[in-house]
């Protein structure tokens, strides 16, 4: 009879130790009771030192984390049927809470009707700035790239005037202009029934065509004026603003020179240079009843220039922008409205101008704003094609309409304010080489608050 040696013996030993102690949690169909019986048979089967009371311990605490797991699984599946049909529950939820959402908008805005009433055509190329008379007759003035001006009937889009005297964009030419004018108005032709006009906010844009490509043919029939009455010299680059100081007797202009100058008309002489600005500034603008001055800057920054005191010129900067500051703007109050390429419009307190009473977030830069003056509303026009109008505590009242039929087809430069016309009562003009007369509905839009 052979005889095991000793290696050998100690190789069998250790395999059987580790077989031992290689259990396996197996899931069948079978009943518990067929599983645990199936597993003691398998122990049984196999070479161990542990006592039996103890692999049954082994067995019944297996026995339990195999059903733990097998409730976890269950609970996992119903879950996640559970997970899908909350999930389509939730889509189906959203989107009919959106369109109430969207509905309720549509029926506000509806009543808040701003319509475009009139198109005034005839400049060459984009326009920068366009102002209204503040005596009669009351005018429309627009300055344009093609290095023209031109002054327009409100009511019936004719040109009545066109200013050739300058030999730059706009005041390319370093100066600033002064000259008269004699215009008979023409006879006001009825204005289109505003009723079927489309409520602001339901305009959809649906083309990006840029229909002001082509070549527009100016007035022919417009009487022009190519000599000025008072040139004002004195800047050394493009004179971009200008606006008169209280009482009509001095002018403020403003230059990519990093200037501002202040005018006696009479005498054309320069009574005061503004200067403290690092980069170009892009807008001035003058209080309506204050010897007040606010100038803007690439710099970031816009300054309140006093002059109420002949003896003392004060001067305050103001630093609440993070991008150019295309304008700032007095209302009839207290207050100054700011406006940048940071895409934020700031209203602030003349009293404590340490930081904004009310800031609006945009979308789009935003150009030379205008605030209306019996309820100081925001025009904002923006680089977008948009014109939006909020109030003075940030409150969003309507967008003009915009689409491939109407509204502005390029950046929108300039807005002004004219409410004692019942026509047109806001104007708008841009890059596309038009102005445009709005009338809003202003009691509809402070009733929608």
């Amino acid at each position: 009879m052979p005889v095991e040696s000793g290696s050998s013996a100690a190789a069998r030993q250790a395999k059987q130790k580790r077989k031992s102690h290689s259990l396996s949690i197996r899931r069948t169909n079978s009943t518990e009771q067929d599983r645990s019986g199936l597993q003691r048979d398998m122990l049984e089967g196999q070479d161990t030192k542990l006592p039996l009371s103890l692999r049954n311990n082994l067995l019944d605490l297996f026995s339990q984390i195999e059903r733990e797991f097998e409730n976890l699984y269950i609970e996992n599946l119903e879950s996640s049927h559970s997970t899908s049909q909350l999930s389509q529950k939730l889509k189906t939820t959203y989107k009919a809470s959106t369109s109430k959402i969207v509905s309720s908008f549509k029926a506000t805005t509806s009543r808040a009707v701003c319509q475009l009433v009139r198109e005034y055509v005839g400049h060459r190329d984009g326009i920068w700035d366009l102002s209204v008379t503040r005596t009669q007759p009351v005018v429309l003035g627009t300055a344009s790239a093609d290095h023209t001006a031109m002054l327009w009937s409100i009511e019936t889009g004719k040109c009545l005037l066109k200013y050739l005297g300058h030999q730059g964009s706009a005041s390319g030419d370093q100066t600033a202009h002064i000259w008269r004018y004699m215009v008979q108005l023409p006879t006001p032709q009825p204005v289109a029934d505003m009723s079927q006009q489309t409520p602001c906010e339901d305009d959809v844009d649906f083309s990006d065509k840029d229909e002001a490509d082509g070549e527009v043919e100016g007035p022919n029939d417009c009487p022009s004026v190519r000599v000025a009455t008072t040139t004002l010299r004195s800047h050394q680059g493009v004179v971009i603003a200008a606006d008169w100081l209280v009482g009509g007797k001095q002018v403020v202009t403003a230059s990519w020179d990093r200037a501002a100058n202040l005018y006696d008309v009479e005498t054309s002489e320069l009574v005061h240079s503004l200067t403290g600005h690092d980069q170009e500034l892009t807008h001035c603008c003058t209080h309506p009843t204050q010897r007040l001055v606010v100038t803007s800057s690439r710099d970031t920054t816009f300054r309140l220039w006093d002059f109420r005191d002949p003896s003392i010129h004060s001067v305050n900067v103001f630093q609440g922008h993070t991008d150019t500051v295309t304008s700032a703007v007095f209302t009839v109050g207290d207050n100054v409205v700011s406006g940048s390429d940071d895409r934020t419009v700031k209203v602030w307190d003349l009293k404590n101008m340490r930081s904004p009473i009310a800031t609006i977030r945009t979308d789009s830069a935003v150009n030379r704003i205008s605030v209306s003056v019996s309820q100081r509303i925001i025009a904002l026009p923006h680089d977008n094609r948009q014109v939006r109008l909020f109030d003075m505590s940030g409150v969003r009242l309507a967008r003009l309409p915009r689409s491939n039929r109407q509204g502005h087809r390029r950046m929108v430069c300039c807005s002004t304010w004219c409410e004692d016309n019942t026509s047109c009562n806001l104007f708008s003009c841009g890059f596309d080489r038009q102005a445009i007369g709005w009338n809003i509905n202003i009691p509809a839009l402070l009733q929608e608050k």
